[in-house]
């Protein structure tokens, strides 16, 4: 899944740089946020000319925008997923697949070299969000959102949107928890680890069960 990335398109001189450039800034973005990083930290990182990054991005929002555009079809995949596993609305694990359409590409995803920072900066963003974050938020992630949640509205058809959504966003803060969370660690007094491979289970029946448990 970490893999389904859209690769910055070739420029005729020297492709390899705009790629570059893509990279630095979304580890810059994923490790300090959007405000703490400056055009010129972004072309250091990255070993280029400062003014290469406005030739090939122009502002800073724009190259954070190009990030979430280069990802495109890992949410393809995601929605790829969700279709398949709702090809059978009465079978008994229909819920469980399709929450493994949502959340397993992104566990992957984020365990991935090539998509670790991505994964942290989308999570940064939705804890602290920015004005670009929110556009990021509403062109790339929100039709995927409003696609998991229409179909888990016919699992559940007697749930209101509203409640479907909130637990789409229950869901959402205890995977990203489940990624990011390294306390975990000190309160089970070393017997957990962070982001442990182990754990994913537990957190798929963690979600379906408080779908279950909230959806008439």
């Amino acid at each position: 899944m970490a893999t389904a990335r859209k690769k910055a398109a070739p420029a005729s001189e020297a492709p390899d740089r705009r790629q570059n450039i893509l990279l630095a800034a979304e580890k810059l973005f994923g490790l300090r946020g959007f405000h703490a990083v400056s055009i010129r930290d972004i072309a250091a990182e990255a070993g280029v000319p400062l003014a290469l990054v406005g030739y090939y991005f122009g502002a800073k929002h724009e190259l954070y925008h190009a990030i979430f555009e280069s990802w495109q079809g890992s949410i393809d995949q995601r929605l790829a997923a969700l279709r398949a596993a709702a090809g059978d609305l009465r079978a008994k694990d229909t819920l469980e697949r399709i929450l493994a359409a949502w959340i397993n590409p992104l566990v992957e995803l984020a365990r991935h070299p090539e998509g670790q920072y991505y994964a942290l900066m989308a999570a940064r963003d939705l804890a602290s969000p920015t004005p670009e974050s929110e556009r990021a938020q509403r062109e790339f992630f929100d039709p995927m959102a409003h696609a998991f949640i229409d179909t888990l509205q016919q699992v559940f058809p007697k749930a209101t949107r509203a409640q479907v959504a909130w637990c789409y966003q229950f869901m959402l803060g205890a995977v990203l928890h489940y990624l990011t969370d390294v306390r975990v660690e000190r309160l089970s007094r070393g017997e957990a680890r962070a982001a442990d491979p182990a754990a994913q289970a537990a957190l798929m029946r963690f979600v379906a069960a408080g779908f279950r448990g909230v959806l008439p």
